[in-house]
Protein backbone atom coordinates (compact mmCIF):
# COMPACT_ATOMS: atom_id res chain seq x y z
CA UNK A 1 0.00 0.00 0.00
CA UNK A 2 1.36 3.05 -0.65
CA UNK A 3 2.14 5.23 2.77
CA UNK A 4 1.38 8.89 0.82
CA UNK A 5 -2.32 9.69 0.88
CA UNK A 6 -3.83 12.44 -0.93
CA UNK A 7 -4.91 15.56 0.49
CA UNK A 8 -8.16 16.29 -0.45
CA UNK A 9 -9.39 20.13 0.11
CA UNK A 10 -13.43 21.03 0.93
CA UNK A 11 -14.88 23.04 -1.47
CA UNK A 12 -15.62 25.96 0.62
CA UNK A 13 -19.58 26.31 1.62
CA UNK A 14 -19.73 30.07 -0.14
CA UNK A 15 -18.37 28.25 -3.07
CA UNK A 16 -20.68 24.84 -3.24
CA UNK A 17 -23.59 27.29 -2.22
CA UNK A 18 -22.65 29.51 -5.46
CA UNK A 19 -22.57 27.00 -7.93
CA UNK A 20 -26.02 24.96 -7.21
CA UNK A 21 -27.29 28.67 -7.20
CA UNK A 22 -26.16 29.12 -10.59
CA UNK A 23 -27.10 26.24 -11.90
CA UNK A 24 -30.24 26.89 -10.16
CA UNK A 25 -32.75 27.80 -13.53
CA UNK A 26 -33.31 26.51 -16.26
CA UNK A 27 -32.22 29.35 -18.78
CA UNK A 28 -29.08 29.15 -17.61
CA UNK A 29 -28.59 25.25 -17.85
CA UNK A 30 -29.83 25.96 -21.93
CA UNK A 31 -27.03 28.41 -21.69
CA UNK A 32 -24.13 25.81 -20.21
CA UNK A 33 -25.12 23.64 -22.64
CA UNK A 34 -24.91 25.44 -25.87
CA UNK A 35 -21.76 27.16 -24.68
CA UNK A 36 -19.50 23.95 -23.43
CA UNK A 37 -20.14 23.15 -27.05
CA UNK A 38 -19.26 26.29 -29.50
CA UNK A 39 -18.26 29.55 -28.68
CA UNK A 40 -21.29 31.80 -29.36
CA UNK A 41 -22.37 35.64 -29.86
CA UNK A 42 -25.06 36.95 -27.83
CA UNK A 43 -27.34 37.77 -30.58
CA UNK A 44 -26.81 34.06 -31.92
CA UNK A 45 -27.73 32.57 -28.08
CA UNK A 46 -30.76 34.92 -28.33
CA UNK A 47 -31.53 33.10 -31.69
CA UNK A 48 -30.84 30.11 -30.38
CA UNK A 49 -32.72 30.40 -27.31
CA UNK A 50 -35.39 32.09 -28.91
CA UNK A 51 -34.90 34.50 -25.91
CA UNK A 52 -34.91 38.72 -25.78
CA UNK A 53 -31.46 40.41 -25.53
CA UNK A 54 -31.83 41.61 -22.11
CA UNK A 55 -32.70 37.93 -21.19
CA UNK A 56 -30.10 36.59 -21.98
CA UNK A 57 -27.30 39.12 -20.77
CA UNK A 58 -28.80 39.25 -17.20
CA UNK A 59 -28.04 35.33 -17.00
CA UNK A 60 -24.81 35.65 -19.00
CA UNK A 61 -23.79 38.15 -16.49
CA UNK A 62 -24.82 35.87 -14.01
CA UNK A 63 -22.61 32.45 -15.11
CA UNK A 64 -19.22 34.90 -15.84
CA UNK A 65 -19.43 36.37 -11.93
CA UNK A 66 -19.73 32.99 -10.75
CA UNK A 67 -16.73 32.04 -13.31
CA UNK A 68 -18.98 29.57 -15.68
CA UNK A 69 -17.88 31.77 -18.71
CA UNK A 70 -15.15 33.45 -20.56
CA UNK A 71 -15.66 36.07 -22.88
CA UNK A 72 -14.12 38.30 -25.81
CA UNK A 73 -14.89 41.28 -28.08
CA UNK A 74 -14.67 40.95 -32.13
CA UNK A 75 -16.10 44.65 -33.21
CA UNK A 76 -19.28 45.69 -31.41
CA UNK A 77 -19.79 41.79 -30.80
CA UNK A 78 -19.09 39.99 -27.45
CA UNK A 79 -18.42 36.12 -27.61
CA UNK A 80 -18.83 33.31 -24.74
CA UNK A 81 -17.66 30.07 -24.15
CA UNK A 82 -17.37 27.70 -21.02
CA UNK A 83 -14.93 28.50 -18.85
CA UNK A 84 -11.19 26.42 -19.43
CA UNK A 85 -10.28 26.78 -15.89
CA UNK A 86 -13.64 25.63 -14.12
CA UNK A 87 -12.94 24.36 -10.36
CA UNK A 88 -12.91 20.62 -10.15
CA UNK A 89 -16.20 20.74 -8.18
CA UNK A 90 -17.45 22.99 -10.52
CA UNK A 91 -17.15 21.05 -13.55
CA UNK A 92 -18.22 17.63 -11.71
CA UNK A 93 -21.21 19.78 -10.77
CA UNK A 94 -21.23 20.54 -14.35
CA UNK A 95 -21.13 17.03 -15.94
CA UNK A 96 -24.07 15.77 -13.77
CA UNK A 97 -26.21 18.76 -14.80
CA UNK A 98 -25.72 18.46 -18.48
CA UNK A 99 -26.07 14.98 -18.43
CA UNK A 100 -29.54 15.35 -16.44
CA UNK A 101 -31.04 17.62 -19.09
CA UNK A 102 -30.02 15.57 -22.16
CA UNK A 103 -33.52 14.52 -22.14
CA UNK A 104 -35.04 18.19 -21.85
CA UNK A 105 -37.55 18.50 -24.99
CA UNK A 106 -36.18 22.86 -24.53
CA UNK A 107 -32.37 21.69 -24.70
CA UNK A 108 -32.90 18.79 -27.81
CA UNK A 109 -34.71 21.91 -29.66
CA UNK A 110 -31.92 23.77 -28.47
CA UNK A 111 -29.18 21.58 -29.98
CA UNK A 112 -31.28 21.68 -33.48
CA UNK A 113 -31.37 25.39 -33.29
CA UNK A 114 -27.47 25.57 -32.52
CA UNK A 115 -26.62 23.26 -35.66
CA UNK A 116 -29.08 25.22 -38.15
CA UNK A 117 -26.84 28.37 -36.63
CA UNK A 118 -23.15 26.44 -37.93
CA UNK A 119 -24.58 25.57 -40.98
CA UNK A 120 -25.96 29.28 -41.65
CA UNK A 121 -22.84 30.57 -40.84
CA UNK A 122 -20.91 28.40 -43.25
CA UNK A 123 -23.44 29.32 -45.97
CA UNK A 124 -23.31 32.64 -45.49
CA UNK A 125 -19.66 32.62 -46.79
CA UNK A 126 -20.31 30.06 -49.45
CA UNK A 127 -23.13 32.51 -51.05
CA UNK A 128 -20.98 34.78 -50.89
CA UNK A 129 -18.14 34.06 -52.72
CA UNK A 130 -20.20 32.32 -55.21
CA UNK A 131 -21.30 35.71 -56.00
CA UNK A 132 -17.72 37.96 -55.71
CA UNK A 133 -15.42 35.50 -57.40
CA UNK A 134 -14.88 37.02 -60.66
CA UNK A 135 -14.18 41.06 -58.78
CA UNK A 136 -12.78 38.97 -55.36
CA UNK A 137 -8.97 40.27 -56.65
CA UNK A 138 -9.87 43.65 -56.98
CA UNK A 139 -12.34 44.15 -54.28
CA UNK A 140 -9.43 42.88 -51.50
CA UNK A 141 -6.67 44.48 -53.39
CA UNK A 142 -8.80 47.52 -52.57
CA UNK A 143 -9.62 46.91 -48.78
CA UNK A 144 -6.12 45.07 -47.70
CA UNK A 145 -3.58 45.58 -50.81
CA UNK A 146 -0.94 43.47 -51.56
CA UNK A 147 1.89 44.60 -50.10
CA UNK A 148 1.29 42.15 -47.00
CA UNK A 149 1.71 39.03 -49.35
CA UNK A 150 4.97 39.72 -50.35
CA UNK A 151 5.88 40.06 -46.12
CA UNK A 152 4.51 36.69 -46.02
CA UNK A 153 6.21 35.52 -48.26
CA UNK A 154 9.32 36.60 -47.01
CA UNK A 155 8.61 35.42 -44.22
CA UNK A 156 8.01 31.48 -45.42
CA UNK A 157 10.54 30.68 -47.74
CA UNK A 158 12.85 29.08 -48.39
CA UNK A 159 10.95 27.11 -51.53
CA UNK A 160 12.03 23.57 -50.91
CA UNK A 161 8.94 23.03 -48.61
CA UNK A 162 5.50 21.98 -48.84
CA UNK A 163 2.89 24.82 -48.15
CA UNK A 164 -0.76 24.56 -47.59
CA UNK A 165 -2.13 27.48 -48.67
CA UNK A 166 -6.20 27.32 -47.00
CA UNK A 167 -8.93 29.09 -48.07
CA UNK A 168 -6.73 30.02 -51.01
CA UNK A 169 -9.72 31.45 -53.08
CA UNK A 170 -8.83 32.43 -56.68
CA UNK A 171 -4.92 31.96 -56.16
CA UNK A 172 -3.24 35.17 -56.34
CA UNK A 173 -1.53 34.25 -53.24
CA UNK A 174 -0.96 31.03 -54.32
CA UNK A 175 0.35 31.63 -57.54
CA UNK A 176 3.49 33.79 -55.55
CA UNK A 177 3.65 30.48 -53.06
CA UNK A 178 3.82 28.65 -56.59
CA UNK A 179 7.00 30.92 -58.14
CA UNK A 180 9.17 30.32 -55.18
CA UNK A 181 9.74 26.84 -56.31
CA UNK A 182 8.06 24.93 -53.68
CA UNK A 183 5.27 22.14 -53.54
CA UNK A 184 1.94 23.98 -52.66
CA UNK A 185 -1.05 22.82 -52.01
CA UNK A 186 -4.10 24.99 -52.01
CA UNK A 187 -7.40 24.16 -50.65
CA UNK A 188 -11.07 26.30 -50.63
CA UNK A 189 -14.43 25.03 -50.55
CA UNK A 190 -16.10 27.56 -53.23
CA UNK A 191 -16.05 25.87 -56.90
CA UNK A 192 -16.42 29.36 -58.10
CA UNK A 193 -12.99 30.87 -56.77
CA UNK A 194 -11.44 27.38 -57.68
CA UNK A 195 -12.10 28.22 -61.31
CA UNK A 196 -10.27 31.37 -61.19
CA UNK A 197 -7.55 29.97 -59.33
CA UNK A 198 -6.92 27.20 -61.75
CA UNK A 199 -6.36 30.26 -64.23
CA UNK A 200 -3.37 31.93 -62.28
CA UNK A 201 -1.90 28.72 -61.73
CA UNK A 202 -2.19 26.62 -64.88
CA UNK A 203 1.52 27.37 -66.35
CA UNK A 204 3.40 25.74 -62.70
CA UNK A 205 2.92 22.17 -62.35
CA UNK A 206 4.09 22.42 -58.24
CA UNK A 207 0.70 23.31 -57.53
CA UNK A 208 -2.50 21.06 -56.45
CA UNK A 209 -6.00 22.43 -55.93
CA UNK A 210 -8.39 20.82 -53.77
CA UNK A 211 -12.16 21.72 -52.92
CA UNK A 212 -13.04 20.80 -49.05
CA UNK A 213 -13.93 22.73 -46.30
CA UNK A 214 -11.13 24.37 -44.03
CA UNK A 215 -12.83 22.34 -41.27
CA UNK A 216 -11.44 18.56 -42.91
CA UNK A 217 -8.55 19.36 -45.42
CA UNK A 218 -8.29 16.60 -47.42
CA UNK A 219 -4.37 16.51 -46.53
CA UNK A 220 -2.71 13.56 -44.59
CA UNK A 221 -1.65 13.94 -41.25
CA UNK A 222 1.85 15.94 -40.46
CA UNK A 223 3.21 16.43 -43.94
CA UNK A 224 3.52 19.89 -44.54
CA UNK A 225 6.73 22.09 -43.26
CA UNK A 226 4.17 25.08 -43.54
CA UNK A 227 0.75 26.34 -43.79
CA UNK A 228 -1.12 29.58 -44.17
CA UNK A 229 -4.24 31.40 -43.19
CA UNK A 230 -4.62 34.46 -45.45
CA UNK A 231 -7.95 36.49 -45.02
CA UNK A 232 -9.44 33.11 -44.23
CA UNK A 233 -10.75 33.31 -40.43
CA UNK A 234 -13.11 36.41 -41.01
CA UNK A 235 -14.90 33.75 -43.36
CA UNK A 236 -15.56 30.21 -41.22
CA UNK A 237 -18.52 29.30 -38.87
CA UNK A 238 -15.98 28.66 -36.25
CA UNK A 239 -12.28 29.18 -35.36
CA UNK A 240 -10.93 26.68 -33.52
CA UNK A 241 -11.41 23.79 -35.78
CA UNK A 242 -9.91 25.41 -38.81
CA UNK A 243 -6.71 25.73 -36.91
CA UNK A 244 -7.11 22.32 -35.31
CA UNK A 245 -6.92 21.02 -38.80
CA UNK A 246 -3.90 23.04 -39.83
CA UNK A 247 -1.86 21.58 -36.89
CA UNK A 248 -2.70 18.95 -37.61
CA UNK A 249 -1.32 18.73 -41.01
CA UNK A 250 1.64 20.54 -40.10
CA UNK A 251 5.29 18.51 -39.76
CA UNK A 252 6.93 18.64 -36.02
CA UNK A 253 8.81 21.89 -36.25
CA UNK A 254 6.57 22.89 -38.93
CA UNK A 255 4.75 26.39 -38.83
CA UNK A 256 1.60 28.21 -39.11
CA UNK A 257 0.95 31.50 -40.32
CA UNK A 258 -2.43 33.53 -40.01
CA UNK A 259 -2.93 36.78 -41.86
CA UNK A 260 -6.02 38.43 -40.95
CA UNK A 261 -7.99 41.79 -39.42
CA UNK A 262 -7.38 42.77 -36.82
CA UNK A 263 -11.21 42.88 -34.78
CA UNK A 264 -13.27 46.05 -35.66
CA UNK A 265 -16.30 47.68 -35.09
CA UNK A 266 -16.82 48.22 -39.03
CA UNK A 267 -20.31 46.03 -39.59
CA UNK A 268 -20.76 47.63 -42.75
CA UNK A 269 -17.25 46.63 -43.92
CA UNK A 270 -17.83 43.67 -42.61
CA UNK A 271 -20.69 43.17 -44.45
CA UNK A 272 -19.55 44.61 -47.75
CA UNK A 273 -16.63 41.69 -47.92
CA UNK A 274 -19.28 39.01 -46.36
CA UNK A 275 -17.24 37.85 -43.82
CA UNK A 276 -18.60 35.81 -40.78
CA UNK A 277 -17.31 38.09 -38.27
CA UNK A 278 -15.60 41.96 -38.47
CA UNK A 279 -12.08 40.31 -38.27
CA UNK A 280 -10.12 38.49 -35.50
CA UNK A 281 -9.22 39.37 -31.94
CA UNK A 282 -4.59 38.44 -32.12
CA UNK A 283 -4.58 37.98 -28.40
CA UNK A 284 -7.75 35.34 -28.61
CA UNK A 285 -6.64 33.64 -31.49
CA UNK A 286 -2.95 33.58 -29.82
CA UNK A 287 -5.09 31.53 -26.91
CA UNK A 288 -6.31 29.05 -28.98
CA UNK A 289 -3.00 28.43 -30.99
CA UNK A 290 -1.62 27.94 -27.51
CA UNK A 291 -4.66 25.84 -26.44
CA UNK A 292 -4.27 23.56 -29.82
CA UNK A 293 -0.42 22.95 -29.34
CA UNK A 294 1.57 25.45 -31.21
CA UNK A 295 4.42 26.51 -29.61
CA UNK A 296 5.66 29.55 -28.84
CA UNK A 297 2.83 31.47 -30.67
CA UNK A 298 2.86 35.41 -31.36
CA UNK A 299 1.91 38.16 -33.25
CA UNK A 300 3.01 41.21 -35.13
CA UNK A 301 0.84 44.30 -36.56
CA UNK A 302 0.07 45.75 -38.59
CA UNK A 303 1.64 44.49 -41.34
CA UNK A 304 0.59 46.49 -44.40
CA UNK A 305 0.43 50.60 -43.85
CA UNK A 306 -3.11 51.94 -43.66
CA UNK A 307 -3.15 54.87 -46.08
CA UNK A 308 -4.53 54.34 -49.73
CA UNK A 309 -6.52 51.39 -48.13
CA UNK A 310 -10.53 50.65 -47.35
CA UNK A 311 -9.62 48.26 -45.12
CA UNK A 312 -8.91 47.54 -41.30
CA UNK A 313 -5.21 46.74 -40.44
CA UNK A 314 -4.02 43.65 -40.73
CA UNK A 315 -2.29 41.52 -38.22
CA UNK A 316 0.06 37.95 -38.60
CA UNK A 317 0.19 35.91 -35.84
CA UNK A 318 2.70 32.63 -36.40
CA UNK A 319 3.06 29.59 -34.33
CA UNK A 320 5.16 26.04 -34.26
CA UNK A 321 4.72 22.61 -34.16
CA UNK A 322 6.78 21.19 -31.82
CA UNK A 323 9.56 18.58 -32.45
CA UNK A 324 9.08 15.33 -30.68
CA UNK A 325 11.27 15.44 -27.13
CA UNK A 326 14.26 13.26 -27.40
Amino acid sequence: MNSATATTHPVRPDALLGWMGSLADPTRLRLLRLLDREELSVQELCGVLKLPQSTVSRHLKTLADQGWLSSRREGTLGYYRLADGLAGGARRLWKLARAETDGWPAARQDDLRLEARLKERRSEAERFFAGAASEWDRVRADAYGHEFEQQLIGALLPPDLTIADLGCGTGSFTLELAKSGARVIAVDQSAAMLKYARRYVKEFDNVELRQASLEALPITDQTCDLAVLVLALSYVAEVEPVLREAFRILLPGGRLFVVDAVAHGDESFRRRLGQARPGVDPDSLLETLGRIGCEPASWTGPISPRAGRAGPDLFLARGTRPRAKA
